[in-house]
């Protein structure tokens, strides 16, 4: 049998290259804390990271003894342990759908963080016992509807910030983007296969520090920052956050309307990028790393963590660097430094929060596009009526916003005056509460009735109503009868579609008769 290799050559490959992904998001994460949801430093650098740092030190080293195991019972050298860490698309959704709005709500960035908590120990569970079911939901629900609900979050919620801080400081932002768009999208290696989201900070750190020295103070950037941060620089360690994250359960009907879906989402994801390290050569047990996920998770966020923990996509791309099982044990143990330490203070007032921007509008700019990319064409008019429930609840964020700034609110400023104005706000209000499942049950409509399966249409119109009575969609939150007159909508478009599917099966049993997609 072959020595099992704990370190080769390649690891150190698969190490710098997956080190640095892990960095970024961290930096972009801290970012997101601190300038969004507006955490003060002793939660962000004090609570938040070195309980983040500890679990994904938990889950390297967990994939790292899978892979191990998987040598031992094999016999190959080759095997490479699954990438594991904080979830891109989550880490997103829930500073910027739940934490930062509850932060706004309440005016308390503390019940954000809490909010946030409840959130992950929700989705934990769901990863934990929701297996089973995972299959079953994306065999009835259309792609178009998964992706273009998801599609719509990264839109709105996720895109457009960074986009308009990209132009508010277009030296740093565009220059950064750009350097990352040749290398994402147009395929071009930087020397030394450099990554691009590194050159793209670095680039940012030149111009913005290069601007402070001559007085330009562009990227906001400077000395008395730079010594300021090195406060934070000390040991913390995690402390437990049960008593957070029950008073988080507070906001529980706002939470479950993007937790239950989302955690479906990492159920889904989480199969697809097992079945690829399995199409590269390495199986790992499905059940055991969806468990491990929401174990590694819900320790996360007993610890005070708001942040989920997945399985990345890209195994077959670190396998093929030589990365075996090292990296992966490696890359926690430097994690567990880097937040335990406080060293990512330093990083943050180095690196203008601008550089890190166009990081976060390729995500939304990709996740955006799969919704088009990876379904029919002809289900295109389907993403589009996924999208729209999201950008209701935008609107919505920035006219509440906008009327809070001024001191006031739409019901003091008047429905019939905003109206007059062109702003229907009952209708943003309406459309865009639980914009995640309406956008699905909307989306998924939308595609059974384009391919005739009147049917099932009529199924997902059912459900849309039970969840708007139930507050899950449409209704700010859960309760009974939280939005009949939109459950009674939904209701009537159900029956509809079932007298559709009956006019259907009759007109094709009548002789000379055709259904009107066979005539046409």
């Amino acid at each position: 049998m072959t020595r099992t290799k704990l370190w080769t050559p390649g690891d150190w490959n698969a190490l710098f290259g997956f080190g640095t992904n892990i960095l970024v998001n961290l930096l972009v994460l801290t970012g997101l804390l601190r300038f969004a949801v507006g955490l003060p430093d002793s939660i962000v650098f004090g609570r938040i990271l070195p309980a983040a740092g500890l679990m994904m030190f938990l889950s390297t080293g967990y994939y790292a003894w899978l892979g191990w195991r998987l040598m031992k019972q094999t016999g190959r050298d080759d095997v490479c342990a699954l990438p594991s860490g904080i979830s891109v698309p989550h880490m997103f959704v829930v500073s910027l759908v739940i934490m930062l709005p509850i932060a706004q709500m309440t005016g308390d960035p503390i019940k954000g963080w809490e909010a946030g908590l409840t959130w992950v120990f929700v989705q934990s569970f769901v990863l934990m016992f929701g297996a089973v079911a995972a299959p079953w939901i994306r065999r009835v629900t259309p792609r178009a509807a998964l992706l273009g609900t998801l599609a719509g979050v990264s839109i709105t919620f996720i895109s457009m910030r960074p986009a308009l801080e990209i132009f508010m400081t277009p030296v740093v932002g565009l220059t950064c983007f750009a350097v990352i768009m040749v290398a994402w999208f147009g395929g071009f290696r930087y020397p030394r296969n450099i990554p691009a989201g590194l050159i793209a900070i670095a680039f940012g750190m030149v111009i913005a520090w290069g601007g402070a020295a001559i007085g330009l103070g562009v990227g906001g950037v400077g000395l008395d920052r730079l010594g300021a941060s090195f406060a934070q620089i000390g040991f913390s360690v995690p402390l437990p956050a049960v008593d957070h994250v029950f008073n988080g359960f507070q906001f529980l009907g706002i939470i479950l309307v993007t937790a239950i879906p989302f955690g479906i989402y990492d159920l889904v994801e989480a199969l697809d990028n097992v079945e690829s390290a399995e199409a590269a050569g390495d199986h790992f047990p499905t059940t055991q790393v969806l468990t491990a996920d929401g174990v590694v998770s819900l320790i996360g966020c007993l610890m005070g963590n708001p942040y989920i923990n997945a399985v990345y996509i890209g195994h077959p791309g670190w396998k093929a660097m030589g990365g075996r099982i090292g990296y992966s044990a490696a890359t926690g143990l430097a994690v567990l430094v880097f937040t335990w330490a406080g060293i990512a203070a330093v990083l943050l007032a180095l690196v203008p929060v601008v550089a890190i921007a166009p990081i976060l509008l390729y995500i939304g700019m990709l996740i955006g596009a799969q919704a088009f990319q990876e379904t029919p064409k002809t289900h295109g008019p389907a993403v589009v009526l996924a999208l729209t429930p999201h950008l209701a609840a935008w609107a919505k964020t920035l006219i509440d916003g906008a009327l809070g700034a001024a001191g006031t609110n739409a019901a003091a400023v008047g429905m019939d005056k905003l109206a007059g104005m062109g702003v229907l706000y009952p209708g943003l209000a309406v459309m865009g509460e639980g914009a995640i499942l309406s956008g699905l049950v909307l989306g998924a409509i939308a595609v059974f009735i384009i391919e005739r399966q009147f049917i099932n249409a009529a199924a997902f119109a059912g459900a849309g109503a039970a969840m708007a009575f139930f507050g899950l969609m449409h209704g700010p939150a859960v309760g009974l009868a939280v939005a009949p007159g939109v459950a009674l909508a939904y209701a009537m478009v159900a029956g509809f579609l079932v007298l559709c599917e009956k006019q259907d099966a009759v007109l094709a049993w009548r002789p000379g008769v055709k259904p009107a997609a066979a005539a046409e």
